[in-house]
Parts: structure tokens; C-alpha cells; sequence
């Protein structure tokens, strides 16, 4: 699931931090991934760096939660049931509330055609798997700044 184990390494040392865990732990993340052991890693490593997290395991899902729980970022599998993750994306941006919350497309396809769909179906960001979890850790910097807690945006 991780790219390198200084990156994995890098990851844990930043979560040994109280100070840290205490701005995160309001900030709620959705993670979207249908595969149980990878939504339970990418969760598992957020929780541990002290973020709330969701999951859900399809599009549908969510949609749903997003709308319910405004998280401040969602980490988007692209290949689920029920409603895959480009068209979820889709619709979370429609939602009021949710146009700007930060959505990062997770893959395993690394073509320069997936990226392009990602981002034009209104992800923010592209990553591929396995996630390295330096570039992860770099965009939740980028993408949640540490007095940011709740998603804005109309």
C-alpha cells in the first residue's frame, strides 16, 4: 500500500506528534475505496496521523456521506460499484456546500487519460496506487491547512 518505507517511516514520525493530533482530530476525512484492506490502510494511517475518518465502499455511499458529514477532504477510489468514482465526483461538486471541499482521485491506471478525466470531473488531485505517502502527506498539507476544520464552499 506504500510506496517507500522512508515514506511510511516519515508518515508515522509526523503522528507521534500530540500538538498535531489536536488540530487533526476535527478534521474529518471521507475515504472512498471499495477494497476493504486498502480503505482500512488509507484509514487506518489517517487515524494514526489523529484525523476523523469515514469510509464508504461505493459512489453511492458517497455521495450520501459527503452530503451528511461535509468532510474537509475525500480521498476517491475511481473504480467502485454502484456508481463509479469519476461520476461521484460529479455530483458531490454539485452539491451546495461541497464545490470546493478538496476531492483526490485514487488509481491504479497512471495514464496521462485518467489523470485529464480526474481532474475534469472535478478532482482536485491524482494519485496513484500504491500511494506514496510522501505525495499524500504533501497534498493534505496543501490541501488542509492546519486552521481549516470544516469544509466551505457553495
Amino acid at each position: 500500500m506504500y510506496a517507500t518505507d522512508a515514506g511510511l517511516e516519515m508518515w508515522l514520525a509526523t503522528c507521534k506528534d500530540p500538538r498535531l493530533n489536536m488540530k487533526r482530530a476535527n478534521k474529518l476525512f471521507l475515504v472512498v475505496e471499495d477494497f476493504e484492506d486498502s480503505r482500512f490502510m488509507m484509514r487506518r494511517l489517517l487515524e494514526m496521523a489523529g484525523y476523523a475518518v469515514l469510509e464508504a465502499s461505493d459512489g453511492e455511499q458517497a455521495v450520501k456521506m459527503a452530503v451528511e458529514s461535509r468532510p474537509v477532504l475525500i480521498l476517491m477510489d475511481l473504480s467502485l460499484p454502484k456508481l463509479d468514482g469519476l461520476s461521484a465526483t460529479r455530483q458531490i461538486r454539485q452539491k451546495k456546500g461541497l464545490k470546493k471541499v478538496p476531492i483526490v482521485a485514487v488509481s491504479a491506471h497512471d495514464s496521462p487519460e485518467s489523470r485529464i478525466e480526474a481532474l475534469d470531473a472535478g478532482c482536485n488531485e491524482y494519485v496513484t496506487k500504491p500511494i506514496d505517502f510522501d505525495h499524500l502527506h504533501a497534498l493534505l498539507r496543501r490541501f488542509v491547512p492546519s486552521g481549516n476544520t470544516s469544509a466551505s464552499g457553495t
